[in-house]
């Protein structure tokens, strides 16, 4: 592929008619910088591709010269390569990743599958300005979204507690899921396929809510009525594997219900 973004960053400074160094002053870097990225002797980093759309308001397909759905097929597919390391050997997921941004500079959703190879709160600062810009310069709600609770999640890890529920607040509340509703309307395979899918996500988000509702409990001395809520957490776990999980299909719960097992053991 090849690339035409220090023309299109050109271009796009001219038609707004800004000199360099405005244009380095919003972005926080120097006026030198620009002018590389301009005459191709640079590229700017990744995190700032989303930066400069939002700023000139055009997409981040619109810096680069390559087609949308061929483009959104490869990013799919080197996501589904670094998510299966994601797990075991996050150094090489986001390697994989990374490789993938120096084809695709500040895809949305390579950035967002980034954040899942970072530890928190070792790696909080880098987690938190990412985060950041794609609240920002995000077009899609749900990497708007899943940023906004990574980065309510690493301020809690890094003790700013009173910046979580700000941030939370801005992730709105919603009371069914599209999967949920595919169980309930379509038909067949679709809908048993979704409701496999939906009872996974359902089944996990319970019992980590039961060990939730037992952490504050024990918080608050009461370790009887905590110990209620851990034994309902463990009989559901015990259920998962007795049936060996078939009612759920692979997916979510197998990973969930091993972070479960381990806060449980």
């Amino acid at each position: 592929m090849t690339l035409n973004l220090g023309k299109k960053i050109r271009e796009l400074r001219k038609s707004k008619n800004i000199s360099q160094e405005v244009f380095a002053q919003y972005l926080g870097v120097s006026f030198q910088a620009v002018s590389k990225w301009e005459t191709d002797a640079a590229l700017p980093d990744v995190s700032l591709i989303p930066v400069i759309a939002s700023f000139f308001g055009v997409s981040t397909d619109d810096l680069f010269d390559y087609n949308r759905l061929e483009a959104e097929r490869k990013v799919e597919a080197i996501c589904l390569e670094a998510y299966q390391y994601r797990a075991n050997d996050p150094a090489k997921s986001e390697a994989i990743l990374r490789e993938g941004l120096k084809q695709f500079p500040g895809n949305d959703i390579l950035l967002n599958n980034l954040l899942y190879t970072m530890k928190s709160p070792e790696r909080s600062d880098e987690i938190i300005p990412l985060c950041k810009t794609l609240i920002q310069c995000t077009r899609d709600d749900s990497v708007k979204y899943d940023a906004l609770r990574i980065l309510a999640k690493t301020y809690r890890q890094t003790g700013q507690q009173a910046l979580v529920e700000p941030t939370l607040e801005q992730i709105p509340e919603i009371y069914f899921s599209k999967l949920e509703l595919m169980a309930h309307l379509l038909e067949g395979e679709q809908s048993l396929d979704a409701a496999r899918r939906q009872m996974g996500l359902s089944l996990g988000d319970l019992a980590e809510m039961l060990l939730v509702m037992r952490d504050r409990l024990r918080e608050k001395g009461q370790p009887e009525e905590a110990s209620k809520y851990e034994r309902i957490a463990r009989k559901i776990l015990e259920v998962f594997h007795q049936e060996e999980g078939e009612a759920f299909e692979t997916g979510d719960f197998y990973r969930r219900s091993r972070t479960i097992g381990e806060t449980l053991s």
